[in-house]
């Protein structure tokens, strides 16, 4: 048996579509709330567990073989989270265990890595096989500014000239799932993202070809960007966040495409184009 934590998320879902296709009928999705998940794939037993609670997440990973623990979401109790978790897995005797890291997790500026860094260090003391997974961006997490380049015809950014190695959710979710079901390599660290890392005035054109309209790129330094997106509706702190990862960007925390992910696959990464003209097509 094999199981995905978090497997009502945005990855887990797809990493649970992907791990009943590989393995059928030999899989447990582990989640907070069962009502969450909108459906399950057929052979597919739920379990509930919180990140938090390390008995119950314990008992939830009784009888399984090998783990994919995603991330947890909740920044300041993440690395606590991680820490209940990876010592359950140990408690219930889990054989091997995937984390889905940040890019670059020991060395990167980027301000969220310092979580995933602490986290690879505990699972590497733990007494667990693991292996990591970091993940570059996702490009969903440029398709909601579609429908603001939509009204505006304009993509701001604080990254200037920075390049992204970004893939596709379904992308990373069948990698995980791949490391996980495949060949076991115990204390490896995969670099995981996209073929191709795209820089913001490429994107600007991408965005331009789903939406059918001229976009024009504008670098802007980090304060413009929080005050366009303040002004926006976008709350302070958000603001901030995307100002801080667009200087993390500038200075190629998101730049290496590695490879590693297509290889693991056997095909291409899913082209940022792909994922936009299908976004766009439902504004």
């Amino acid at each position: 048996m094999i199981a995905v934590t978090a497997a009502s998320g945005h990855l887990g879902r797809l990493a649970l579509a992907e791990a009943a296709r590989v393995r059928p009928g030999e899989v447990v999705a582990v989640v907070r709330d069962p009502a969450r998940l909108e459906s399950v794939p057929d052979g597919v037993e739920v379990r509930t567990a919180d990140y938090g609670d390390r008995a119950a997440m314990a008992a939830a990973l009784a009888g399984v073989e090998g783990v994919l623990m995603i991330s947890s979401n909740e920044v300041g109790n993440r690395i606590e989270h991680h820490r209940s978790v990876i010592d359950a897995a140990r408690d219930a005797g889990v054989a091997k265990l995937v984390y889905t890291s940040a890019p670059r997790a020991t060395t990167s500026p980027l301000m969220l890595v310092a979580d995933h860094k602490a986290t690879e260090e505990y699972l590497a003391e733990s007494g667990l096989s693991w292996t990591v997974a970091r993940h570059n961006w996702y490009h969903e997490n440029y398709v909601p500014n579609l429908a603001v380049v939509a009204r505006t015809g304009v993509l701001l950014s604080a990254a200037g000239d920075g390049l992204v190695a970004s893939a596709s959710r379904a992308d990373f979710a069948a990698g995980d799932i791949a490391l996980l079901t495949g060949p076991w390599r115990d204390g490896s660290v995969y670099e995981f993202g996209g073929d191709v890392a795209w820089s913001f005035r490429q994107l600007a054109t991408w965005y331009a070809e789903a939406l059918d309209r001229p976009v024009e790129y504008w670098p802007v330094d980090a304060a413009t960007l929080v005050s366009e997106l303040v002004a926006s509706g976008v709350p302070e702190g958000g603001a901030q966040f995307a100002a801080a990862v667009d200087a993390g960007i500038a200075q190629g925390a998101l730049a290496e495409a590695t490879g590693e992910l297509g290889r693991l696959l056997g095909r291409p990464t899913t082209p940022m184009p792909d994922a936009l003209r299908d976004a766009a097509a439902g504004l």
